[in-house]
C-alpha cells in the first residue's frame, strides 16, 4: 500500500519553486520543507532532486540561457550554491541535516560509480541526513542537450529505481495526468490511478512548460521507469496548501501502480544512461528474445551500429529501427561486426577466441 511507504523520493521542477517574476519563492520552498520535515520526523527516509540552479543562477547573472549551454552551465554554477543554501538553511530550522549530491549520468552508466554512490546514498539515509540532488549542470553539458536524463523527472526515478525507494512523488504545477489537456478543455478530468503506463495512456501526455526542461511527458517516462523497478509513482500539484501531507491520499493527484520488479542488475541495465550502440536483429532473434526469454547470438544479428566495447550497454533493435531490449555485449563492435549471421560454433574460428557463445546473454538482457 502506499501509505506504507518508508522511503519516498520527492521531485521539485523549476515552475513550482518560482514564483510570477521568475525568482525561487522562499514561501514555496519553506512550505515544503516544513511538510517535508514532519514525514522525517514521522520515520520517512526523505530524498529531495532539486530543479532551480540554471534559473536561479541566470537571474542573478542578469542573462538568457536558452541559447547558449555554455551559459546555462555558468548560471548553474553560481545558481548551485544558492539553491543548496536554501534548502540546508531551511531544514536546519527543523534540525535535520542535509547532504548535496550533484550528478552526471556516468555516476549510473559506470557500474562502479553507481555502486559507490549507492552506498554513499544509502549510508546517509542511515545516518537520518535528507540527501539533496541534483544534476550536474556546471561540467556536463550533455545533461543540458540529450542525456538520457536531461531532466530531472528521469533522474529522480532513476534514484528512486536505484535505491530501493517505494514512493517517487513528482510535485509539479498541475494535479496530475489528465484525459485531455486541462489548460485547453474546461471538462478535463484528473485520472486519480494509472495501472499500467500504456501507448494510450502516453498519448495523453504533452510537452514542457515554460521555464522548465520537462512536462507531462517526462513526468510519464519517470513513473514508468519507477513502476517497471517496483515502486509507487505519483504526480502531485505543489500549490496545493500542505499537498506533502496529503500524498498519502488517493484521491489527490494520479497514482501510478507498481507492475514489475526488476533485479538491480536488470534495472541498470534498463535505465543505464549511457547506451554506447545498437544491434539490429532478423525476426527471428526478436522472436526468440521477446517470446522465448532467449539470448542473443551472433547469427541473429543484421547490422552492428556505433563502436562499443565489450560489457557495455547496447539497445536492441528490429529490422524497422525500433528499439525492444537492451543487454550487456560480451563482445566489443570490430568482433561483432566479423561474427554477425555466423553460427556460434564458428566465432573461435572466425576471432581466434571466444569469451561466450552469446553476443548478450539472457541474464544480461532487459526487454524494453
Amino acid at each position: 500500500m502506499i501509505k506504507d511507504s518508508k522511503r519516498i523520493v520527492f521531485k521539485f521542477g523549476t515552475n513550482i519553486l518560482r514564483n510570477d517574476q521568475g525568482e525561487i519563492s522562499l514561501a514555496h520552498l519553506y512550505s515544503f520543507i516544513e511538510d517535508l520535515s514532519y514525514l522525517y520526523k514521522e520515520g520517512k527516509e526523505i530524498l529531495v532532486v532539486t530543479s532551480g540552479a540554471v534559473g536561479l543562477g541566470a537571474k542573478k547573472l542578469g542573462v538568457d540561457t536558452s541559447t547558449s549551454t555554455t551559459l546555462k552551465q555558468a548560471a548553474a554554477s553560481v545558481g548551485q550554491p544558492m539553491l543548496m543554501g536554501i534548502w540546508q538553511d531551511g531544514f536546519e530550522k527543523y534540525g535535520i541535516t542535509t547532504a548535496q549530491i550533484l550528478l552526471t549520468e556516468e555516476d549510473f552508466s559506470n557500474r562502479k560509480k553507481y555502486l559507490s554512490l549507492r552506498l554513499t546514498l544509502t549510508k546517509l539515509l542511515e545516518n537520518k541526513v535528507i540527501p539533496i540532488i541534483n544534476q550536474n549542470d556546471a561540467v556536463s553539458p550533455s545533461e543540458l542537450e540529450h542525456a538520457c536524463f536531461s531532466d530531472n523527472d528521469k533522474l529522480s526515478s532513476i534514484v528512486a529505481s536505484k535505491l530501493d525507494a517505494d514512493l517517487l512523488v513528482m510535485v509539479s504545477d498541475i494535479d496530475g495526468l489528465f484525459d485531455k489537456n486541462p489548460k485547453e478543455f474546461d471538462d478535463a478530468k484528473l485520472i486519480q490511478k494509472v495501472e499500467k503506463i500504456t501507448p494510450k495512456i502516453e498519448k495523453l501526455a504533452t510537452g514542457a512548460t515554460l521555464g522548465g526542461r520537462g512536462g507531462m511527458i517526462t513526468k510519464l517516462i519517470g513513473a514508468k521507469v519507477a513502476t517497471t523497478s517496483g515502486l509507487y509513482a505519483k504526480i502531485v500539484n505543489g500549490t496545493t496548501p500542505n499537498i506533502i501531507r496529503k500524498i498519502f491520499d488517493d484521491n489527490v493527484g494520479t497514482t501510478f501502480l507498481p507492475n514489475n520488479n526488476l533485479s538491480h542488475k536488470k534495472r541498470w541495465i534498463a535505465y543505464a544512461t549511457n547506451i554506447m550502440g545498437s544491434l539490429i536483429v532478423n525476426d527471428g532473434a526478436k522472436d526468440a528474445i521477446l517470446n522465448n526469454q532467449k539470448s542473443l547470438l551472433s547469427i541473429g544479428i543484421v547490422e552492428v551500429c556505433d563502436s562499443f566495447k565489450r560489457g557495455e550497454i547496447v539497445s536492441i533493435l528490429d529490422c524497422d529501427g525500433v528499439e525492444f531490449a537492451r543487454g550487456i555485449s560480451s563482445y566489443d563492435s570490430s568482433d561483432i561486426e566479423k561474427i554477425r549471421g555466423c553460427h556460434s560454433d564458428k566465432i573461435c574460428e572466425i576471432l581466434g577466441y571466444k569469451f561466450d557463445d552469446d553476443v548478450i546473454e539472457k541474464d544480461n538482457l532487459v526487454l524494453i
